[in-house]
């Protein structure tokens, strides 16, 4: 097990310097699910130029700015899923899954409509980042993957390219500094 804990869904993600995948780069993952078969989650800051409403068209009125799909990892990126985020956590439709409190997994086989005035946010993921049992825990260990608290806003937030620094500025300690390192320090 890590040394930052148990790892669990709502958790992030943060690449290290040490992280040279280039799927996962100065990426920020949001844990959608950990236990001991293994980890799913979507990197959070990776949008790209297709717009929702070219591939699940209802779902275009419901995504949160910017209305594209983002890259949520090299795992089928074929297939897309949704995480939504309740306006009443005690208001859960038909199709929504909670992973932490109002935050979860929307079915996007659901009729749009049974979901209508549900949801406050939507982001529509193409693809999603996966690890065997004991994978991510590896990955933390050997300093890949700094773990920290997730919020909703880090979902949902329309710009995206400074969401790395941001979350670790926000952290205390040793991890607000890394927020300000360059990615070469020999550069500096």
């Amino acid at each position: 097990m890590s040394e930052q804990g148990e790892l669990r869904a709502g958790q992030l993600l943060v690449a290290t310097p040490l992280l040279r995948d280039p799927n996962f780069v100065d990426a920020v993952v949001l844990l959608l699910d950990a236990d001991r078969d293994g980890a799913l989650g979507v990197v959070l800051n990776r949008p790209s130029g297709v717009p929702v409403v070219s591939v699940l068209e209802p779902w275009s009125e419901v995504a949160s700015e910017p209305e594209v799909l983002f890259r949520g990892g090299p795992v089928s990126p074929e297939g897309a899923l949704a995480v939504g985020l309740l306006r009443d956590a005690d208001d859960v439709p038909v199709g929504f899954r909670a992973v932490e409190g109002r935050l979860g997994l929307v079915d996007l086989d659901t009729p749009v409509e049974l979901l209508d005035g549900s949801l406050s946010d939507l982001r529509v993921f193409a693809g999603y980042a996966g690890w065997g049992a004991g994978q991510l825990e590896d990955e933390v260990d050997e300093g890949s993957w700094y773990v920290v608290p997730g919020e909703p806003v880090d979902v949902f937030r329309p710009e995206v390219e400074e969401l790395r620094r941001d979350v670790l500025r926000r952290q205390p300690g040793e991890l607000a500094w890394v927020s300000t390192r360059p990615v070469d320090p020999e550069l500096n």
